[in-house]
């Protein structure tokens, strides 16, 4: 089997990576209107409103079989709440190119670590799908630790955890507001969009054959 021809030589990092608009992309709106009767009035906003609790998932303080049960009734839905996580699911789509640079610096046996907003539903089901997600050594994933992206505390349990040293560490998120805390710490940052892969490879590049 033929391998990757490694990013380069450089003295081994550390690579905190991002899941959501970076490895993989996501809509949660046109999944979860297939679970909105029709006739239903104003299905936008009521996925809008279990949208804007997700974040009460993702940090761990509701469980997913209580969750499924209140977006269910926000949604006015007939679904089972295992239907519920099945559409909770689908709204995923992987990002080729990022797993591209992923096995390679997988490869050149750069520490890859996953640091997530992310919750019970998509996790572990997401790992079993995706198997490529086995490159990562280690996870951070919100509802474990009960902290959430851009919080302080949650780049601070990575560094204690892994023993991060932040200027020889790459931390990859798509949210501006994550870059900016992950910037505070020290890490070699940068903003992903899905758009503009070409870019982030460009400056991947950069920083691991100059450091800078």
């Amino acid at each position: 089997m033929q391998q990757e021809t490694p990013i380069s030589s450089s003295p081994k990092k550390t690579f905190l990576f991002d899941i959501g608009r970076v490895l993989l992309d996501f809509d949660f709106e046109s999944s979860l209107m297939r679970l909105i009767p029709k006739g239903i009035d104003k299905p936008d906003e009521r996925i809008k409103q279990v949208l804007q609790y997700k974040d009460t998932l993702e940090c761990g303080q509701i469980s997913s079989a209580n969750f499924a049960d209140w977006a269910l009734r926000i949604l006015e839905s007939e679904a089972t709440p295992e239907q519920f996580y099945q559409t909770w699911r689908q709204i995923f789509t992987a990002n080729k190119l990022m797993w591209h640079c992923v096995r390679k610096l997988a490869n050149d046996n750069h520490s890859l670590i996953l640091i997530s907003n992310i919750n019970a539903i998509h996790c572990p089901w997401i790992f079993s799908t995706y198997p490529e997600f086995s490159y990562f050594e280690h996870k951070i994933l919100s509802f474990e630790v009960g902290i959430l992206k851009p919080e302080p505390a949650i780049y601070q349990y990575a560094i204690d955890k892994y023993l991060l040293d932040p200027a020889a560490t790459i931390y990859i998120d798509d949210q501006p507001k994550n870059i900016a805390a992950g910037q505070e710490f020290g890490f070699q940052c940068w903003q992903y969009d899905l758009n503009h892969h070409q870019a982030f490879e460009v400056w991947l590049t950069r920083i691991l054959t100059t450091g800078e």
